[in-house]
């Protein structure tokens, strides 16, 4: 049976594609051996990839979404002009085998040149830029979170039992209370005097809670959790 060869057709003439990585990019103009070149990642190599893809001709590039080491390179090929296309890395592997970044470049121009590569989806400046803050402030409020359940664990294990005696140690009772504590204050009634009027408990019973083993260890770690 004879073979049939398959043609395919150029969609994007004037295309380059980009192998990511986090110490240098290799970028591909074409298949020969002369049109890949390595760059590297600092600000004046990747204003020199867009120079050299300007004197290639190429008004479009592909590149993998690796990690976040893409996105300088990506803001200044769109400042310099030229289109270009953000892929998932699942869409531009390459063969099985023994592979190199050369090799990898040259697959992804290849796979655009053929229009075989669709973008993922970026949202614009502004939304970006609110996502950043919002994801700083999830991780902020986790770190939070977290250091909390420490600072309850180190005030139990100095026989602190601050969590008996209010709804949240992080309240105005508590961080007052663990405020004097970590600058040295150990005497039950003085801490129980910055109970707060909306407290529940009483003076009495507050100091009852607040009578400390002395573990100069635990404090030291409170210490530091209370500054976190």
């Amino acid at each position: 049976m004879q073979k049939k060869n398959v043609k395919m057709e150029v969609i994007n003439s004037n295309a380059a594609g980009v192998d990511i990585g986090s110490r240098s990019h290799f970028v591909a103009v074409g298949q020969g051996t002369d049109d890949v070149r390595e760059f590297g990642v600092y600000n004046e190599d990747l204003k020199a990839i867009a120079t050299w893809l300007k004197e290639n001709e190429i008004d479009t590039v592909a590149m993998e979404s690796t990690g976040t080491y893409w996105q300088s390179l990506f803001a200044v090929l769109q400042a310099e002009g030229l289109q270009v296309i953000l892929c998932n890395g699942k869409f531009t592997k390459n063969i099985k085998g023994k592979k190199s970044d050369v090799q990898d470049c040259q697959w992804i121009q290849k796979l655009h040149t053929m229009g075989l590569l669709s973008g993922s989806f970026l949202p614009d400046e502004a939304t970006e830029q609110l996502r950043t803050y919002c994801r700083h402030r999830g991780n902020l409020i986790d770190q939070a979170a977290d250091t909390a359940q420490k600072m309850q664990k180190y005030l139990r294990l100095l026989n602190l039992r601050l969590d008996v005696v209010v709804n949240d140690v992080c309240g105005l009772t508590g961080l007052k209370i663990i405020d004097a504590i970590c600058k040295g204050e150990i005497n039950p009634e003085k801490l129980a005097s910055f109970r707060n009027g909306n407290c529940k408990k009483s003076e009495e019973e507050i100091a009852k809670a607040l009578q400390t083993n002395g573990r100069n260890d635990y404090l030291f770690t409170l210490k530091h959790e209370y500054q976190m």
